[in-house]
């Protein structure tokens, strides 16, 4: 199986060294680039067809949440993960209506973040668990469910707490192909194209938390 195709994106030298070290360890992980900023991350992008983006939001010039948009608009096929020190909610959530598979903290743990690019590359969403908590806390309108079944109702929470399918299989007694349909089921009621923009939305329009 080919490895993941990995481009780190950050404005600090010692920290896309420690992530190429710590990445180049992983037998199904390949970091086939560096950038510093926006502009040369939408540059290698381009070139080099990476299969995730690990992007921090605070850099020189273009910044994180605009590169994101640029990237998902121009390659839809990249999956950008951040990684970043900021959990407040302006970036947050700019980030993820921007079109971030995933969003982590520079304090997760090593292990995580590997599960993380893997979990993004398969098109599931990655979240931190304190983001997780932040979008199922977050104040919004409320809405109505009469639109999703009460097993569809039940993979959206657990959805929007940031879990995978495997770990909403086994939450609720399905298969993962059942929780796959329900996803997808869930996704077209909403009108998204992905996990974490569905579970953005159900949150904000208060059918979560």
């Amino acid at each position: 199986m080919a490895p993941i195709r990995v481009l780190i994106v950050d404005d600090h030298a010692v920290v896309r060294r420690g992530l190429r070290a710590f990445l180049d360890l992983q037998p199904d992980i390949e970091v086939v680039g560096e950038a510093t900023d926006g502009a040369s991350a939408e540059e290698l992008t381009a070139r080099l067809g990476p299969d995730v983006v690990l992007m921090d939001l605070v850099m020189p010039g273009t910044d994180g949440i605009a590169t994101i948009r640029r990237l998902r608009n121009a390659v839809a096929s990249a999956a950008v993960l951040v990684l970043t020190s900021y959990l407040d909610d302006v970036h947050v959530f700019a980030a993820l209506e921007a079109g971030a598979a995933g969003y982590l903290l520079k304090d997760v743990q090593p292990d995580e973040l590997v599960r993380a690019i893997r979990q993004t590359h398969q098109g599931e969403s990655a979240l931190h668990p304190k983001v997780a908590a932040r979008l199922v806390q977050h104040t919004a309108q409320p809405a109505s469910f009469a639109d999703f079944t009460p097993r569809e109702r039940d993979v959206l929470r657990l959805l929007a707490e940031g879990f995978p399918n495997k770990e909403i299989a086994r939450r609720l007694a399905l298969s993962e192909k059942t929780v796959k349909t329900h996803v997808s089921n869930i996704l077209q009621k909403l009108g998204v194209s992905d996990r974490t923009q569905a579970a953005l939305l159900a949150v904000r329009r208060g059918l979560v938390g």
